[in-house]
């Protein structure tokens, strides 16, 4: 079973449970905070799934709508140009890990009249080949742990500026194809869940001579069921999350244009408690003594997110933690606001396309050191002719011993306008 330790190093680098490394500066950040991470159910719904926003910073909200924007914003899809496309990612995962896990995206919509848009995603994850052992090393089998989530999109154009976007996704997670596990038996997590999303796009701008597009949204994802792998265990909470964003692309002629995109993320989970002991009724208990209880239902969760950080302790001249009669720890004011701010992830990107054929990009995205310390950049080229498309994104992470470094994502695309291959076919002469 050896190799199940790379899938609990898939579900540290995801949800951003990742070791400081040897970088002095990143052992000082650690001393200045107290290391909380969220962790869920299924991150792989998180992972970003195509090269275009994968080379911006994972910016993706705002961006001119494609096939991926069902993962982004659907209600973008309501302003899209081409009435059909399809598009097809592939990222290795985890590449300073293993080289057999890999995520697979295939997203694709069409336009049904002037204000209706519907679409599709299906996202694969394969976690690789894994041999499950007994405690005395004797292979029990090997198994291939794999996820996979389908999707189906619907966006409403609200105005000539305003659309709303609605998804519903089942999802499947196959960790241990039944294997039982410290004398449990293991099965696979479903759930059900829904996305909705709204988007300003407003491609009328002026500023000064040249012309722009500008867009804003907010997106609410993967708001469902928990998950439970064994009939004893605690559900997990999906990766449900809110994310805020825009873009503005300006054209400086008939060839040029450069967009600078930039979304703000924060997970609708509760964040972990801090435990210890303490005293009731003149007994001592183990309990929370800092945050709140995380053992709450999906729609209290989702609130409860905004305000649950236990914040920093307070500690005297000695370096030791102040405590409450009743055991509790003694907050330092402001402390709680500040962790909620630092559970807020930033991505920022840029895009340049000349005459809608070539495009380069780069984005910087930023995580909290005590949240997990995600911190990239990134870069990726995109080529497009006619109805074809092929982008590639490159990610360096900032941190050492990121297992998240190195990453790359390839995407092809297809779009399609009403009489489009008939055009095609006259421009070719084949009448």
């Amino acid at each position: 079973m050896n190799k199940l330790l790379l899938i609990i190093a898939f579900l540290v680098a995801v949800s951003g449970l990742k070791a400081q490394g040897n970088n002095p500066t990143q052992k000082e950040k650690a001393k200045d905070v107290q290391l909380n991470t969220i962790t869920t159910a299924v991150p792989f719904m998180l992972i970003t799934p195509d090269s275009r926003s994968g080379a911006m910073g994972d910016a993706g909200l705002g961006l001119s709508p494609d096939a991926n924007s069902i993962y982004w914003n659907t209600a973008k899809l309501a302003f899209a140009k081409p009435n059909f496309e399809i598009a097809l990612s592939y990222s290795p995962w985890l590449r300073q890990l293993t080289n057999d896990i890999h995520l697979s995206y295939l997203a694709g919509y069409t336009k049904i009249g002037k204000r209706h848009t519907i679409g599709g995603s299906l996202r694969y994850f394969s976690l690789g080949e894994i041999t499950f052992t007994d405690i005395t090393g004797n292979t029990i089998r090997n198994f291939v742990p794999n996820e996979f989530a389908l999707q189906l999109a619907y966006s409403f154009k609200l105005s000539e500026k305003f659309a709303l976007g609605l998804n519903g996704s089942f999802i499947y997670s196959n960790l241990t194809g039944g294997v039982s596990v410290v004398g449990a038996n293991t099965k696979a997590g479903i759930a059900g869940a829904a996305d909705v999303s709204f988007i300003y796009y407003d491609e009328a701008i002026k500023l000064g001579d040249k012309k722009a597009v500008v867009s804003a949204g907010i997106t609410f994802s993967n708001i469902g069921n928990k998950i439970k792998y064994t009939e004893t265990s605690n559900a997990d909470f999906l990766p449900t999350n809110m994310r805020i964003g825009g873009a503005l692309k300006v054209f400086f002629d008939d060839y040029n244009s450069l967009s600078t995109a930039f979304d703000i993320n924060k997970l609708m989970v509760p964040t972990p408690p801090r435990y210890g002991e303490r005293y009731e009724n003149g007994d001592t208990t183990i309990g929370i003594i800092a945050g709140k209880d995380p053992n709450v239902g999906v729609a209290k969760g989702i609130f409860q997110s905004f305000g649950d950080a236990p914040g920093q302790a307070l500690i005297d001249e000695n370096g030791a933690t102040l405590y409450n009669e009743d055991g509790t720890e003694q907050i330092k004011s402001g402390s709680r606001s500040l962790e909620e701010l630092r559970e807020v992830n930033i991505a920022l990107g840029l895009e340049y396309w000349y005459r809608d054929i070539f495009a380069f990009r780069t984005g910087f995205f930023y995580e909290h050191p005590s949240k997990g310390a995600r911190q990239f950049l990134t870069f990726g080229v995109g080529l497009h002719y006619k109805v074809f498309g092929v982008d590639f994104s490159y990610l360096a992470s900032l941190t050492q011993n990121s297992p998240l470094a190195n990453t790359i994502r390839f995407t092809l695309s297809f779009k399609f306008n009403k009489g489009q291959l008939r055009k095609n076919k006259d421009e070719d002469g084949r009448e």
